[in-house]
């Protein structure tokens, strides 16, 4: 992951300052030339590969920026008090990662509280799975409200040919967050491409304490759970919680339980899955700064502009884990899928 400190970073014209925590100052230092444009950041997890590129591309395309960074540590109960700081200051553009915190910033298109949320700033999202089941907009082709942005998987029947080329299945396994809207609405996506298609899906979801956060408590009992009802995928889908626990708890128990793991980020795939069709976070960010780059310079109106995701993906295998489970990769693959792990000790 990309790291960086509390202090402003000045890089080719762009201004940078990290707020790690829901408190953290700005403290950005001056940018000469032209007034930057103001992007204020709201960050789900900390600073990731994402903003990295992001950054680097505002920087080097000599775009003058001041980016002003909130992290919310996985608490949307944060996010209220971050949309009066928004009201306050006015920024040119908000920045949102991920579903969960795009909702609590826009909220649903439909919500019968409109005011409660951001509504007459350009929002560009980035890192949201499916905008439309989500209820950020309506048409991914025509927004039709002050949002727009990137989403970061193929769609999930291009995953699921990509699961069932490497090794065909009747039940598919899915662990998730309850309170992740992003996994709840691939779940959805998945269920329906189940009953069209013939296979089954075998569900369980992460524990939620007293505050309705996941806990990892009985995770890796449910990954054999599942191994036991039949599944033979375990499909980890892009789920900002699963992300934190996946290399530790839940890939080393589908590995014991000889269960092989798909990823649907690349995130997830880093922390040892045996197959993935994904797409790079920094390309993502890039991209990401390219539509704010036309939104703030090109100024074109965020409500006619497309969801887009990267043209490409990478189809990966991870050889140290299909050695593992005795399920390499067929010949027929190896003339497109990108090779990891290849000198990975055995997990």
């Amino acid at each position: 992951m990309w790291k960086t400190t509390r202090r402003s970073l000045v890089l080719s014209g762009l201004a940078a300052s990290v707020a790690p925590g829901l408190i953290a100052q700005t403290s950005a230092q001056a940018v000469k030339g032209p007034r930057p444009y103001r992007i204020y950041c709201i960050t789900f997890r900390g600073l990731t590969e994402v903003e990295r590129g992001f950054r680097d591309y505002l920087s080097s395309h000599h775009i003058p920026v001041e980016l002003i960074y909130r992290d919310i540590d996985r608490d949307v109960t944060r996010v209220p008090a971050l949309l009066e700081e928004i009201r306050a200051m006015r920024p040119d553009l908000v920045y949102t990662w991920g579903t969960s915190v795009t909702l609590a910033v826009v909220g649903a298109y439909d919500s019968p509280t409109p005011e409660r949320y951001i509504n007459d700033i350009p929002v560009l999202f980035t890192l949201v799975a499916s905008p439309t089941l989500a209820k950020i907009v309506r048409d991914a082709r025509t927004p039709g409200r002050n949002v727009s942005g990137v989403t970061h998987i193929g769609s999930t029947e291009a995953q699921i040919r990509a699961m069932t080329q490497y090794r065909s299945f009747e039940r598919l396994g899915v662990l998730y967050t309850s309170t992740e809207a992003n996994s709840v609405a691939v779940l959805s996506e998945i269920r329906q491409l189940g009953r069209a298609n013939g296979f089954q899906t075998i569900e369980r979801s992460f524990r939620l304490d007293a505050k309705r956060r996941p806990i990892a408590d009985g995770a890796a009992k449910m990954v054999r759970e599942i191994k036991d009802a039949g599944a033979q995928w375990l499909y980890l889908p892009p789920d900002s919680y699963l992300g934190t626990v996946a290399e530790q708890v839940i890939v080393p128990a589908a590995m014991e339980a000889g269960l092989p793991t798909f990823a649907s980020t690349e995130q997830l795939m880093q922390t040892g899955a045996l197959l993935g069709l994904v797409c790079r976070y920094y390309n993502l960010g890039q991209f990401t700064a390219h539509k704010a780059e036309r939104i703030l310079v090109g100024k074109e109106a965020v409500a006619r502009m497309p969801v887009e995701t990267l043209s490409r993906f990478s189809y990966q295998v991870r050889l140290s884990a299909a050695r593992r489970l005795k399920l390499l990769p067929p010949m027929s693959m190896l003339g497109y899928a990108e090779l990891v792990g290849a000198g990975d000790a055995a997990r």
